[in-house]
């Protein structure tokens, strides 16, 4: 079993794999379009985390983890309990990065666009304003966004993201303005004027 990893399963996987492929699914985007009310946000207050959308002119650049097959019931019942909140599977096609490597079929949860944690098309601001003022079990909106950009930054330059760029750049003009997420700020390395090696 191949799953395809776009948010937070690119820095915190938390399930056995054989190994990790970098590379991108065609005809999907990434957005902050799902609400989060378990991991980055309460039912109260739920927070904002990406899904997938289909677009017939963009892709989604992410992680394929290979999972052996004496994992794969396990890892299947794990991630089906850490999506639950309006993530579904479907197969897709991946392409590596490595064009030596055949483009083979994955599974990635995403959600449908029926559930009741689908937000949809939404303001830019709008979303970042809900990611500055939400926390959950799995911590702080604003630390979720940003280790995603981040990662975004450093393991794929030549497969720019802007959606998500451009999430980071208003979360960090609101941290600036706002001072909230100092600390988190300061953890991941960011100076005062929220910027982080250079950028």
């Amino acid at each position: 079993m191949w799953i395809f990893g776009y948010g937070s399963l690119l820095w915190n996987p938390n399930f056995p794999y054989v190994q990790k492929i970098p590379g991108v699914v065609e005809g999907y985007a990434r957005r902050f379009w799902q609400l989060s009310p378990d991991h980055r946000g309460t039912p109260e207050m739920p927070g904002r985390t990406v899904t997938l959308v289909p677009d017939e002119k963009s892709y989604c650049w992410g992680l394929a983890f290979q999972v052996a097959k004496e994992h794969v019931v396990a890892t299947r019942e794990y991630l089906d309990v850490r999506e639950k909140a309006g993530y579904s599977l479907k197969k897709m096609l991946f392409r590596p990065d490595d064009g030596s490597i055949e483009p083979f079929e994955v599974e990635a949860y995403m959600s449908y666009g029926n559930g009741e944690h689908h937000a949809g098309p939404t303001e830019l601001e709008n979303i970042c304003q809900t990611i500055v003022h939400s926390k959950g079990p799995s911590g702080s909106n604003i630390e979720y966004a940003l280790l995603l950009a981040d990662i975004l930054h450093k393991q794929a330059p030549h497969a720019p993201d802007q959606h998500v760029f451009d999430v980071e750049r208003r979360v960090l003009e609101l941290c600036s303005a706002t001072g909230l997420g100092n600390d988190i700020l300061s953890k991941m390395g960011y100076d005062n004027q929220g910027s982080k090696n250079g950028r």
